[in-house]
């Protein structure tokens, strides 16, 4: 007799969450009609920019608030600069409002402090050293 593996039922799974999401519907969730009338930008809707921080987490410190001053890549950061010790950590905000940083380039965040604890915990002491993207 065949047994159902972990990982068939996670494909299964994933599947169907998949197809529903193709389908334009999501569990407890009403489908969407494509006929509607087109989405408009709503000024109120945009999300509110993360709150400032300054803090010692496991030793290192970590800051973060709006960035001063134009750069090329400030559009990735939303503006805004994250520092480990000084230096700074290059993050990025993702279109669905989470952050990311080379650190952690695979793992997302909701706000920049939460990246910067997990880029120290990640770096293990280590010290950061900066991205040079010019």
């Amino acid at each position: 007799m065949s047994r159902l593996t972990r990982r068939q039922a996670l494909g299964a799974v994933a599947g169907a969450a998949a197809g529903l999401a193709v389908a334009g519907a999501a569990p407890g969730l009403p489908a969407s009609d494509a006929s509607a009338a087109p989405h408009t930008a709503d000024a109120s809707a945009a999300p509110a920019p993360p709150a400032a921080f300054d803090e010692v987490y496991k030793g290192r410190r970590i800051q973060g608030g709006p960035k001063h001053g134009g750069g090329h890549h400030d559009h990735h950061g939303g503006g805004y600069t994250v520092r480990v010790d000084g230096k700074e950590l290059h993050v990025m905000r993702n279109a669905d409002g989470t952050w990311i940083s080379v650190v952690n380039h695979y793992e997302t965040f909701a706000t920049p402090r939460a990246v910067a604890r997990a880029a120290v915990v990640e770096l293990q002491g280590a010290a950061l050293v900066p991205l040079d993207l010019s």
